[in-house]
């Protein structure tokens, strides 16, 4: 994983929660752990992880930032399912 992918997906898992991130760098990072993403006629943006997908809303507003928890809980809830957080968040199950 790229040091600019860990460290998305840190601001994501921060507490307390950070609004100050680009939904550019969220794209980048799904591409980064290899997710298929797909611009919907919607402005949403289907992702597809580790046989998993979601599709999410694309923020218009503030210049592209995530505005709400809710945005950010959906994000991490989907990280989540497709066996995915941070390296400080991984379980120590076997050797790194």
């Amino acid at each position: 994983m790229s040091h600019h992918t860990e460290q998305t997906m840190k601001q994501l898992f921060a507490h307390p929660t950070s609004h100050n991130i680009h939904w550019r760098e969220i794209v980048h990072m799904f591409q980064g752990l290899g997710a298929q993403c797909d611009e919907t006629k919607k402005d949403h943006l289907k992702v597809t992880l580790n046989g998993h997908e979601m599709t999410f809303g694309i923020p218009k507003q503030s210049g592209h930032t995530l505005g709400s928890n809710h945005e950010i809980s959906q994000i991490r809830r989907f990280l989540k399912q497709c066996g995915v957080a941070p390296s400080e968040c991984r379980s120590t199950d076997g050797p790194t």
